[in-house]
């Protein structure tokens, strides 16, 4: 198949690549300073370029997003309407758009993450954020078929224990490894609405 991955050059796109590559993928890259086509999705303008110069593709992966961390006492509006654009409507938009730019039977893979479920301190707008993302993936999925969506909603990563162990206590990590395999299951399964969870 033939698709596109955002956000490649970081650590979790990094081993998405590498597993969808190893599977015979031809794999587009895409971020804002670095991949084969340099965009940024929080921007919906940049996005529909995005989609004109890489063509159509079989399938849309997703593995960036922004959010702020602080205490919700010192959260300001400007802070949450940042992890929706940067997370939350990012994402929204690349569905939004890519209902008609991907394949008839095309698929969608989406990023949220284990703090809407299990939250820590300072992480309200990332619990937001991928609350909304699952929701917005549950719904998609009944008006987009035959195209596909899911998402992907991973614990801390064992890579990242040594920068981030000591804000998840207690919280089985998960290997990069294992993540970038439900992200082959996303793309050349069959599932539709699913969110796979990994802890």
């Amino acid at each position: 198949m033939r698709l596109l991955l955002i956000g490649a050059a970081g650590k979790l796109g990094t081993a998405v690549h590498e597993a969808l590559t190893a599977r015979g993928h031809e794999v587009l890259t895409a971020g804002r300073s670095s991949g084969d086509l340099r965009y940024d999705i929080a921007d919906p303008a940049q996005i529909s370029a995005l989609y004109d110069r890489a063509g159509t593709v079989d399938a849309v992966a997703g593995a960036a997003g922004d959010v702020p961390y602080k205490p919700v006492a010192e959260m300001l509006p400007e802070n949450y309407e940042a992890a929706f654009r940067g997370k939350v409507l990012s994402q929204i938009e690349l569905v939004r758009q890519g209902v008609s730019r991907i394949a008839e039977r095309g698929s969608f893979t989406l990023i949220t993450g284990v703090l809407c479920r299990d939250p820590i301190p300072t992480s309200s707008a990332a619990a937001m954020a991928n609350g909304a993302v699952e929701a917005f993936v549950r719904a998609a999925a009944i008006e987009i078929a035959p195209q596909r969506i899911n998402a992907i909603s991973p614990t801390v990563f064992t890579e990242s224990l040594p920068k981030y162990g000591d804000f998840f206590p207690g919280v089985p990590p998960v290997d990069l490894s294992q993540v970038a395999q439900a992200y082959v299951r996303s793309v050349e399964g069959a599932h539709t609405g699913r969110i796979y969870e990994l802890s």
